[in-house]
């Protein structure tokens, strides 16, 4: 018994000195294995108590564990110091010099005329809405006075969703007119909103088309609402986003959701510098009775209007880009030019 306890001291201060003077991470390791791994010096001692008797064991285990515990301290503070001493540079620096700056971050050219369109409309008293990307026939077209027939309800059209069997079909949305519908089923009128947000359409990429796109629409409606203040509103908004040489025409079109109907067309000195005397931009109409009676509202009561554009479009008109395509690519080389 003697001779184990008399052991102990001399190989725990060997094994301290050792894992002091290591000179590195790697050499930490390799004493650690010496003394303190499965088939280390220390260890081995450790292994030896069961050769003692049931009385000189508690004795001899007290003393090891203290010395375990002392070794383990020393490698983990020499360890500690090394990491320290590797992370340091190997010359000399100078830290007074300058840091690397961080360039600051730009919005995306779609986010900045997104908030353009936005702050146009704030100023006449839009309110702006959201709702789900994600959404059913009934709010993407049923409300809206689509026939079950029209070719935007066609697979090939329209990016559908599988779903659980006997389930309603679920859809992407094609256009943000969904919600201009779940915000009348919300609310009494009046309602002013404008409603921003992201479409998708089955249409293969090209320079003027992408199967997701960006889209705003609006909607008001109330008492006495009529073609005259659609058109008012739609030539601040275009005068505020294009120039105030801005001018508006409407053209004779229809849509399920609307009677009667329009294609806006616009014209200024962007659109003559393309060698064009006109260019179409948006659609609008006056919101049809049978979708006011679809959200329970009484069309002899109330009328409104309803427009929508693509927001893509307008960032392409104002900054003279001719691919679409360029808005996804994620070029820092594009973006950093807004």
């Amino acid at each position: 018994m003697a001779g184990f306890l008399d052991d102990i001291e001399p190989l725990k201060q060997a094994a301290l000195a050792d894992l002091s003077a290591a000179p590195d991470l790697a050499a930490l390791e390799q004493t650690k294995g010496t003394w303190i791994g499965p088939n280390g010096r220390f260890t081995a001692l450790m292994k030896q108590l069961g050769t003692l008797t049931k009385e000189e064991r508690p004795a001899a285990g007290k003393l090891i564990n203290a010395a375990k515990v002392e070794l383990d301290a020393a490698l983990s503070a020499r360890r500690e110091d090394l990491e320290l001493k590797a992370a340091l540079p190997k010359e000399p620096t100078d830290f007074t010099l300058p840091g690397r700056r961080r360039a600051a971050g730009k919005l995306h050219p779609l986010t900045q005329v997104t908030d353009d369109i936005v702050r146009a409309f704030r100023k006449i008293g839009f309110a702006v809405a959201d709702g789900p990307e994600i959404e059913d026939e009934y709010h993407c077209f049923d409300a809206l006075n689509t026939p079950a027939d029209h070719p935007a309800r066609d697979s090939q059209d329209t990016f559908y969703l599988a779903g659980a069997a006997g389930a309603k079909p679920a859809l992407l949305r094609t256009h943000t007119s969904s919600v201009q519908i779940r915000v009348m089923k919300s609310q009494p009128p009046p309602v002013r909103i404008i409603v921003p947000g992201r479409v998708y359409r089955r249409d293969n990429a090209d320079a003027t088309h992408n199967p997701t796109f960006h889209q705003i629409e609006g909607l008001y409606v109330d008492k006495n609402v009529t073609v005259g203040d659609l058109k008012g509103t739609v030539e601040f908004v275009f005068k505020e986003l294009m120039g105030s040489d801005v001018k508006i025409r409407f053209r004779p079109h229809y849509f399920s959701y609307t009677e009667p109907s329009y294609e806006i067309d616009f014209t200024n000195a962007l659109v003559k510098k393309m060698g064009k005397d006109w260019l179409e931009i948006a659609g609008c109409g006056m919101v049809h009775p049978q979708v006011f009676e679809n959200v329970g509202y009484d069309p002899e009561v109330w009328t409104g209007w309803a427009f929508g554009f693509g927001i893509e479009r307008i960032a392409m008109l104002r900054y003279g880009i001719n691919d679409i395509r360029l808005f996804y690519e994620n070029d820092a080389r594009f973006l950093k030019q807004f």
